[in-house]
């Protein structure tokens, strides 16, 4: 086992060719605002045709925070869709837990589905209050010690010059 080739990339996650792009859902997987909606508008209505699908199936009470589901991309330029639903910020241990368990969580499904390749937005660090500094420091720290013998390439999706910013200095803390 290995850990992943961690890279930090300034692009829009919609357009990535990688195995699998990581959604920053929300509990009932129905598409929203951020990162969220921007999936949903470019995957086209099969991927809401398969969150509803999901919701009236497997997780009638939505997705748990901390969690992943997969679905196919739809019109995405990738295979899979991971959704994860971060925690709404309130600056407690159990938040920071909750939100390496979406790193973890997608990255252990990515492994299970055999993506060699996934791109994370910065989970919570939107609409859902989590400070950047803190969101990129958790976010390289999960995915940079986890081990896998399928997952070959994570890359850390900068959606500002915030974000990029929080993924350098978090990367300098653990090198």
């Amino acid at each position: 086992m290995s850990t992943a080739q961690l890279d930090i990339v300034g692009a829009d996650i919609t357009t990535l060719a990688v195995d699998a792009v990581v959604n920053a859902a929300n509990r009932a997987l129905a598409g929203g605002g951020g990162v969220d909606g921007a999936i949903h508008r470019a995957a086209g209505p099969s991927l809401a045709a398969q969150c509803r699908e999901l919701r009236t199936t497997q997780l009638p009470d939505g997705l748990p925070t901390g969690d992943a589901v997969a679905t196919d991309a739809g019109d995405l330029p990738c295979h899979w869709v991971i959704h994860t639903v971060g925690p709404i910020w309130s600056g407690t241990v159990h938040d920071e837990q909750l939100l390496a368990s979406c790193y973890t969580r997608s990255l252990t499904l990515a492994e299970d589905l055999g993506a060699h390749s996934v791109a994370f937005p910065t989970i919570s660090a939107g609409v859902y209050g989590c400070p950047m500094d803190v969101a990129t420091r958790i976010a390289v720290r999960a995915c940079g010690t986890f081990a896998s013998n399928v997952v070959a390439r994570v890359l850390l999706v900068a959606f500002s010059d915030d974000a990029a910013r929080g993924y350098r200095a978090a990367f300098a803390e653990v090198r």
